[in-house]
């Protein structure tokens, strides 16, 4: 990694240690998509405290290096914010699938009143509160110097590192009583409530440790230090009992070894053959080892899950046609962000009726249909077309400098991974998600140069 000539300045300097926290409380807070959840209260008023003290401390922010993914969080926010505007009678009665409710108001004699376009007003208030986090997020790291941002890529690591460890405990049978997220006893889920979210956070654990190891200042125990994390993370990523998750973290790995085969290559070569080869067996075999020890000894419970799919009937695989039914009935005006409870339990057939409750869709994609809408779908379409433009300069192009294409593959691998894991889940909807696909979306968008965008020079080379 570069050297910089000179510290960061005091905008950058206050916006790291302001994330920094940030990305703490998120930690302890912020593993749950539940609206009803007190950690909701934690992340969204500290989020706030935060955007006060930039607004006065903070000499400057860099608005030029968040322009991208701000107008794409914007865009979502306005589109929220639209679907909470009450409609005269007239227009929204005329909306697809409001008969039902219109109905309510002839029976009981009363005038139609004017009413939001979405279903559930307080369901697309909370959609729009939730997007302080990644606002918060892109808001201070615009601010971060390289340097700062490969730190902040460390603490992320050293974050999904503790989870593994508490992790480790649930698995064990330790209970914890987070009095801050909806955690289910006895599951492996880290500090999330949702054990797919936990695996998501452990596959991003892979990339980073990768990145660490290759991406930066290149050395040997850097490599074996990563090394050891994967094997950690791996076998984590085996006892959540997430099959997408096990799909996701080696998806993660795959691709983070492409983006830095080079380096990892120029590090085996630097190694007398002798000695190389004995390593990179040893390496394989110690992971393939532990991974057939945990199955062997019925610890991996994803492996377990996996292999009773064809026998055990998937409530996704039941929920999803209806949902598209309904999104079909809906469209175009869809049902407004954060009513798919309320709507789902509307069009639920009997034979669907039982005690779990089906909160949400459990893929995200689907579920945009659903409740965005037209608009909706041109929203998450131009963001998807942002986000295969930037990965192919992070990735093909010479245009961005040397030094900042690391962290610019790692941004693209970390939103393809959270893409990935919401076609089957919800992982975007938790706050801690949210941010590092905010980060991940910075480092995808900034071609980080030198101090704080002011051009400073680096002493070596990236």
């Amino acid at each position: 990694m570069p050297r910089f000539s000179a510290a960061p300045d005091r905008a950058s300097a206050l916006s790291f240690w302001l994330l920094v926290a940030f990305l703490a409380i998120l930690w302890v807070a912020g593993g749950s998509s539940r609206a009803d959840v007190l950690g909701q209260s934690v992340v969204r008023l500290s989020a706030w405290s935060l955007i006060v003290t930039v607004i006065l401390a903070l000499p400057r922010v860099d608005w030029r290096a968040l322009r991208e993914p701000a107008i794409i969080l914007g865009a979502a926010a306005l589109l929220v914010a639209l679907q909470l505007l009450p409609l005269p009678p007239e227009i929204w009665a005329e909306l697809p699938g409001r008969a039902i409710f219109a109905k309510a108001a002839v029976l009981t004699g009363a005038e139609q009143p004017w009413r939001p376009l979405s279903i559930s007003p307080s369901g697309s208030t909370n959609a729009l509160s939730s997007l302080i986090v990644p606002a918060v997020v892109i808001l201070l790291a615009a601010n971060l110097t390289r340097e700062q941002h490969w730190r902040i890529a460390i603490l992320v690591l050293a974050m999904v590192g503790v989870g593994t460890v508490l992790g480790a405990l649930q698995f064990s049978g330790a209970n914890f009583d987070n009095p801050l997220i909806n955690m289910v006893t006895g599951s492996v889920s880290g500090n999330f409530a949702n054990r797919n979210h936990f695996a998501l956070f452990l596959a991003i654990g892979c990339v980073l440790a990768l990145a660490w190891a290759f991406g930066d200042e290149a050395l040997p125990w850097k490599a074996v230090a990563a090394f050891g994390l994967i094997v950690i993370f791996i076998l984590m990523l085996l006892a959540t009992g997430s099959r997408s998750g096990v799909v996701v973290g080696l998806s993660g790995i795959v691709l983070t070894f492409i983006a830095f085969r080079k380096r990892a290559a120029q590090q085996f070569n630097a190694m007398a053959l002798k000695v190389a080869l004995p390593i990179a067996l040893v390496a394989i075999a110690v992971v393939f080892g532990t991974i057939w020890l945990s199955i062997g000894l019925d610890r991996a419970v994803s492996v377990e899950r996996a292999s009773t799919l064809e026998s055990e009937a998937d409530l996704r695989l039941q929920i999803w046609p209806i949902v598209l039914d309904m999104s079909q009935r809906y469209f175009p005006a869809g049902t407004g962000f954060g009513t798919f409870d309320p709507v789902f339990r509307i069009g639920e057939p009997d034979d669907l009726l039982r005690s779990q409750y089906i909160n949400l869709a459990h893929n995200d994609w689907l579920q945009i249909f659903l409740e965005g809408g037209l608009l909706g779908l041109i929203v998450f379409a131009a963001a998807l077309v942002w986000f295969v433009l930037r990965s192919f300069n992070a990735w093909f192009s010479d245009q961005r400098s040397a030094g900042s294409k690391p962290l610019a593959r790692v941004g693209s691998i970390i939103v393809a991974l959270v893409l990935g894991a919401s076609v089957t889940d919800y992982p975007a909807r938790t706050p801690t998600i949210m941010a590092l696909l905010a980060l991940g979306a910075i480092w995808l968008t900034r071609d980080i140069r030198g101090q704080s965008g002011r051009g400073m020079q680096s002493s070596g080379n990236a």
